[in-house]
């Protein structure tokens, strides 16, 4: 028992000084990670205040983001793009037999030559060019694989293709390659290198599969999900799509199986140019998350490696692959009904990425990324922060010569937009949290660990010391008894008090004994006690330990938040740092305008003083001749002397000519004399210029902008009050529309009968025009377009009167030019003068006789705004410029499915409740219009169906119409009801509602000659309208 006791003790002191090595150890390590937390952080600051390249998305805070070079060029952020050229196919070699190629490679010098004809090519670099031999392997080396290694160095990074459909893109991005490995494209050779360099253990990869269709995201992983909506964080303008499916990779068989399950998914369809043509815009979405070694050193060393100051860091990039739908054209693909829709949301999108390339290419302020979902979803692909690859994809054919120039030029215009390539460093907090409370939990567990060996052993010595009592009370009640017992027997025991007394000397040596062991349990009951102490201490110090802990966390927390509000400072003054820099701009513009004045009036005054001086020159030229002539004299008198050197008589004369050459002498250095003045005084004029340079300076600055523009209006204001008619009659009288008897077919609608029909009908006088063209040439067309926006009421009628009058002459195209058509459709939108609505639709209405203003007109609203016009008047002038406008615009076929969806025809339908003859003359004379042009599409067959007008019911309003007393309106209701009925469509709604009994009349009865013969034309092409007359004969 004694030797157990003594055991014990050294191994109490053991786990003792082990527990207080490994508490010391804990904070000794604390200690060590909060120095290299503030070395870290501190060196952070030194790298945000280094100087970095602009971009206009800002980075949160916590982030680490560093503008590092991919290679030693200065264009290294530059998009890089390739060209690749399809191999001829069976159609190609079918329709192209006859004519050689389009396009000429010089892959060596990285140059193409696009043909234009037999005698004239043009050339183009880009930065790689493939024969239509090239490798998918050798593509992928090229134009791919730089950007994925750029995308696993923590790198954000995009491969696109663009092209004209049928020429190879998905072949080279998205090919499986299943019975050729040879065959994949950069898709699965991306995934394939990324899954070969990455750690599963220690990195994810995650993949999204999407699709645009139609300006409607959808995930190919998962068809339920539509319409997924783009979110864009307002601090990064990182763009994320949160209803997408994210699949984390396994392996490269695992992403096989998505890609395949994805391409299935997938809208393609089968078109003239293409078996299998893709109707959306593929992008693959691939998250890299790496860990890397950490940066952060500390010279002491620990045991664990949390303590040596390694903190892991992690790298976020993301790899975009985007595979274009190609763009077409209708008259070549043959897309109809769903694929002429899906056809047009494809060339928009594209046509905004173009958009967007041509705005980075100029450096504009302004990128409109938001015209479009796939501009949105490719921000950070052009302009942004990633490194950019693309390739163009092109055919050899001739047959699509403008489908591959327009290709080759975005090519081009995407090679001069410049990214600025950042790398995004974070530490991994998650994980050296999971790593201390790691730690935290296994020291945790060792002191418990401890405190249940100490108990055990608590309980041991405990159990030792009642043994003893029990051993020793046990010896007291046997002594006792024996006392007794010796009392009772002392008679009898002294015989034998020699036994005794020996019995008695035993007895001692086992008191001492018993004395020695109380000795030592009393001892061991010390140690327990002092054992308890220590275990407070212990408990103490794990509590201040703690304490300590989650102050440098509360700490490093408050050093966090001011990190971020310094951020955001900084944000706040950049922004205003630009304000102030787009202010010196204005500035700087001013000050050039006026230099370029001052610089105009030195430029006169420089004139003037060089045409004195060339008088000046002129005369000395004289003075010169004048002594050549004394010279010449001179020479004479010299003569004159030899001859008559013995004459006496002769010394007078000599004398004279001496004087008189003396006086030339004289004269000739008066002439140098003013000469040099001359001279002098032209000095003086160059320094007196330039002290009226000083002054102009000077005047220029105490002249005031706002008063000398006052004055100019006011004169302006004065001419036009004068020059411009008085009465709204004037100008009703001065409106004119197209010639309303015009003879033939060719009257109605579109832009070559517009030329044909020739200009609008002229009513005002000689005297009239006269003051209209000197207007014009007085005052300029701009500035009357300035006036639309005065405040004045009167000046704004004056203004637009005479910019309708205009429009009726040849100016149409520089009113449209300054900007007349947008400010005519403002007043249209924002007035409410009656005369102003008026006059502006009377100009509408000329301006829309032109083909491209038509264009215009439509694309900015102007049906929206002229059915508006005719829905809140009753004005039956205001009413017959608005139908004649609308009628201009039912002339234009392209234009017709925009006039119904803007409500154009409906509001010329609901303009005939006004019974003005004139009004219902225009509204007819733009169904003839519109049915005539549909009729020609129809019979061209560029479209199919029933016609418009049918579905906005205007066939009962022209049968009802067919015997209108005016002339004019029923030659045009004949002509409409005669084309409508060349669509085989209308033809059961025409036989049921009465449209062929009057189709029937006019060919018998109407007044034109043309028109009877095609309503004879149309009842025997139309094969049922021949057997309904056949059945009524019969």
């Amino acid at each position: 028992m004694a030797t157990t006791s003594s055991g014990l003790r050294p191994a109490q002191r053991a786990e003792k000084q082990r527990i207080l090595q490994q508490q010391q150890g804990l904070s000794h390590g604390w200690n060590s990670l909060t120095r290299s937390l503030n070395n870290g952080q501190q060196s952070l600051r030194s790298k945000d205040t280094k100087p970095v390249p602009s971009s206009r998305r800002s980075v949160t805070p916590t982030s680490r983001s560093f503008y590092r070079d991919f290679d030693d060029d200065n264009d290294s952020g530059r998009v890089r793009v390739a060209v690749r050229l399809r191999p001829r196919n069976a159609e190609d070699l079918l329709s192209d037999a006859d004519f050689a190629d389009c396009v000429e490679l010089q892959p060596e010098l990285k140059r193409l030559k696009l043909r234009k004809n037999n005698w004239s090519s043009e050339s183009y670099r880009f930065d790689e060019v493939f024969t239509e031999t090239a490798s998918q392997k050798r593509v992928y080396e090229v134009v791919a694989k730089p950007v994925v290694e750029s995308v696993l160095n923590g790198y954000n990074g995009t491969v696109m293709a663009y092209g004209q459909t049928g020429t190879g893109k998905t072949f080279t991005l998205g090919r499986l390659g299943k019975n050729d490995a040879s065959e994949r494209g950069i898709m699965v050779r991306a995934l394939e290198d990324i899954m070969d360099y990455i750690s599963i253990a220690f990195d994810t990869v995650e993949v999204s599969y999407l699709q645009l269709y139609m300006e409607s995201i959808q995930d190919l992983l998962a068809p339920k999900k539509t319409n997924i909506p783009i979110n864009e964080d307002p601090k990064t303008g990182e763009v994320s799509l949160p209803g997408a499916i994210t699949v984390k990779l396994r392996d490269l068989h695992h992403f096989l199986e998505l890609l395949q399950i994805g391409e299935a998914n997938r809208h393609a369809a089968n078109t003239k140019l293409n078996t299998e043509s893709s109707r959306s815009h593929a992008i693959l979405v691939v998250n890299i998350r790496r860990s890397v070694p950490g940066k952060v050193e500390d010279d002491i060393s620990y045991q664990d490696k949390i303590t040596k100051g390694n903190f892991p860091i992690v790298r976020k990039s993301k790899l975009l692959i985007a595979d274009l739908a190609g763009s077409e054209r209708l008259d070549k693909s043959g897309s109809e009904g769903l694929l002429l829709e899906e056809a047009k949301f494809i060339n928009l999108s594209l046509t905004s990425l173009g958009k967007c390339i041509n705005a980075l290419a100029e450096n504009c302020p302004h990128i409109p990324t938001r015209d479009s979902k796939l501009t949105r979803l490719l921000r950070d692909s052009f302009g942004g922060s990633a490194r950019t690859s693309l390739i163009i994809t092109i055919g050899p054919s001739s047959r699509h010569h403008a489908e591959t120039t327009s290709t080759i030029m975005f090519g081009q215009r995407a090679m001069k937009v410049v990214n600025v390539v950042k790398l995004k460093e974070e530490f991994d907090y998650e994980s050296l949290c999971r790593k201390l409370e790691a730690q935290v939990d296994l020291l945790t567990a060792e002191i418990d660990r401890q405190q249940k060996l100490r108990q055990s052993e608590k309980s041991g010595l405990e159990k030792q010391l009642r043994e003893c009592q029990d051993c020793f009370q046990e010896t007291r009640k046997t002594l006792v008894t024996r006392s007794e017992f010796l009392e009772k027997e002392n008679t009898r025991l002294e015989l034998d008090m020699e036994d005794v007394l020996a019995e008695l000397n035993c007895q001692k040596d086992h008191n001492s004994l018993m004395q020695d062991k109380i000795a030592d349990l009393e001892m061991r009951l010390k140690q327990s006690k002092q054992h308890q102490l220590e275990n407070s201490t212990y408990h103490k110090l794990l509590a201040d330990t703690t304490e300590m802990y989650e102050k440098k966390i509360a700490e490093l927390i408050k050093q966090l938040e001011v990190e971020r509000a310094r951020s955001k400072t900084a944000e706040e003054q950049l922004n205003s740092m630009k304000k102030l820099s787009g202010d010196h701009q204005k500035l700087t513009q001013q000050h050039e305008m006026e230099n370029s004045k001052h610089q105009k009036a030195l430029v006169d005054t420089t004139w003037i003083y060089e045409k004195k001086i060339m008088e000046l020159t002129k005369q000395l030229e004289d003075e010169h001749t004048r002594f050549e002539d004394i010279q010449e004299q001179l020479h004479l008198a010299n003569k004159r002397q030899t001859d008559y050197r013995n004459s006496m008589q002769k010394q007078e004369e000599m004398s004279e000519l001496r004087s008189e050459l003396q006086e030339m002498y004289q004269l000739h250095e008066s002439t140098i004399n003013e000469l040099q003045s001359l001279k002098a005084e032209f000095k003086d004029q160059i320094e007196e210029k330039e002290s009226i340079t000083v002054k102009l300076y000077a005047m220029q600055e105490k002249l005031s902008a706002e008063e000398k523009r006052r004055k100019t209006i006011e004169y302006e204001l004065e001419k036009l009050k004068k020059c411009a008619p008085e009465g709204d009659t004037d100008f009703e009288d001065e409106e004119s529309y197209m010639k309303e008897k015009i003879r033939g077919n060719s009257v109605l609608g579109t832009s070559a009968s517009l030329k044909k029909a020739g200009p609008l009908r002229v009513t005002k006088s000689a005297a009239q025009r006269v003051i209209v063209a000197k207007i014009c040439e007085e005052v300029g067309i701009q500035k009357i377009i300035r006036l639309l926006t005065s405040e004045d009421l009167d000046v704004q009628i004056h203004a637009v009167k005479v910019i309708a009058n205009l429009a009726a002459e040849v100016n149409q195209e520089n009113i449209v030019k300054e900007g007349g058509l947008d400010a005519l459709l403002t007043m249209l939108r924002s007035s409410q003068n009656a005369t102003i609505l008026r006059v502006a639709s009377g100009a509408m209405a000329n301006l829309a006789m032109n083909e491209m203003n038509q264009s215009l007109i439509m694309s900015r609203g102007g049906a929206q705004l002229l059915a508006k016009t005719a829905s809140k008047t009753d004005d039956p002038q205001t009413l017959r410029m608005v139908a004649g406008a609308l009628a201009n615009l039912c002339g234009n076929e392209k234009l017709h499915m925009m006039l119904k969806e803007d409500g154009g025809i409906k509001a010329l339908l609901g303009m005939v409740r006004c019974t003005n003859s004139d009004v219902v003359a225009q509204v007819a004379r733009g169904m003839a219009n519109f049915a005539k042009c549909e009729s020609r599409a129809i019979v061209q067959g560029y479209r199919k169906g029933q016609s418009l007008l049918m579905e906005e019911g205007a066939l009962e309003w022209l049968i009802g119409n067919c015997n209108n007393a005016s002339a004019s309106t029923r030659r045009h209701v004949e002509l409409a009801l005669c084309h409508l009925a060349q669509n085989e469509e209308n033809a059961k709604d025409f036989t049921y509602r009465g449209g062929l009994k009057e189709l029937q009349r006019i060919s018998m009865e109407s007044s034109r000659e043309d028109i009877r013969n095609l309503a004879k034309k149309m009842l025997k092409s139309n094969t049922m309208f021949h057997a309904r007359l056949h059945e009524a004969e019969g």
